[in-house]
């Protein structure tokens, strides 16, 4: 059970349940947060790079990281970060995806000075063909276990 930085190990893996995405989700999203015509308009979607109509990618990191909370990768602790480095778009979301997200702890680095140490997590959201369709490796801030 991980209840603090400490618990956490190199190696480490972390597995989301699922999450399908409907044509209103990103309809709703793009229209609020991304209005662009590849996000709200199937016909102007299939004139352009994606070829159809796709998922803002900030509506992906959003569903990345509402399904990492579900993982719980720090216990109780709620997921504090001081930036994030690696993200990537790789394969457009379509309506209907569904989406999963695997975690790999990459590196611990504890704190000299604060009783709180940096967790970086490799995670890798896939969709129902098992491709990779957004990545990300935040700077996670843990608490160590108290003294």
């Amino acid at each position: 059970m991980i209840e603090w930085f400490d618990d956490l190990k190199v190696g480490m893996r972390f597995k989301s349940e699922s999450k399908t995405v409907s044509k209103e989700e990103i309809l709703r999203f793009a229209s609020e947060f991304d209005p662009q015509p590849f996000h709200l308009d199937d016909e102007a979607a299939k004139h352009t790079v994606l070829g159809g109509l796709a998922a803002s990618g900030w509506h992906t990191a959003a569903i990345a990281m509402r399904l990492a909370l579900s993982t719980k990768p720090f216990g109780p602790h709620p997921l504090f970060g001081a930036g994030v480095d690696g993200l990537r778009w790789m394969v457009p979301v379509r309506p209907g995806d569904t989406l999963h997200l695997e975690g790999e702890v990459t590196e611990l680095i504890p704190s000299k000075s604060k009783p709180i140490g940096v967790a970086r997590v490799k995670w890798t959201t896939f969709n129902q063909n098992g491709e990779a369709v957004y990545t990300f490796n935040p700077i996670g801030i843990v608490p160590r276990r108290p003294a």
